[in-house]
């Protein structure tokens, strides 16, 4: 089980990587209509699902106040998402189920703290990420700056 989990988080990984190498201030900016996130903003969303993964595999209680996206560059937010997934994968590699089944994804507000089975890491953040990420190919593609045409989605690595 453990090993399946860090197989979905690689593949949000690679994705990722891929969405958003080579991204420009133009690419940044855009948005398709006022309403919607522009691919800056999805970055930033990506990096608290990011977060909330990592959180999770650690024990450690997710918190509004723990956010620091406003601070950081948008190469350093792509960075510390990549890292988080790394790290996370890393922990999962090799566990059992009863050791999943041990972790918790943890949530403390004002109004108290709230937990989950780790298993809804992945019809929660990890399948919100993968999403956000293809809106981020889709955008930045329209930008006219579209994802490098090596990148082999379903064998995770780029072909020749």
């Amino acid at each position: 089980p453990g090993n399946v989990l860090a197989r979905m988080i690689d593949g949000l990984g690679y994705r990722f990587y891929w969405a958003t190498e080579g991204l420009r201030p133009e690419d940044l900016a855009y948005r398709p209509t006022e309403e919607a996130r522009s691919t800056s903003e999805l970055i930033d969303h990506i990096l608290s699902l990011s977060t909330m993964v990592a959180n999770a595999a650690e024990g450690t209680p997710n918190t509004r106040a723990a956010r620091d996206a406003d601070t950081l560059s948008w190469s350093q937010k792509r960075e510390r998402v990549l890292s988080h997934l790394l790290r996370t994968r890393q922990q999962l590699v090799g566990k059992s189920e009863d050791e999943i089944a041990e972790l918790r994804i943890i949530f403390r507000s004002e109004r108290g703290t709230s937990e989950l089975p780790y298993w809804n890491i992945i019809n929660g953040p990890l399948a919100d990420a993968i999403y956000h990420t293809g809106q981020i190919v889709s955008f930045r593609r329209t930008s006219g700056n579209p994802m490098n045409s090596k990148v082999n989605v379903f064998e995770g690595k780029n072909r020749p």
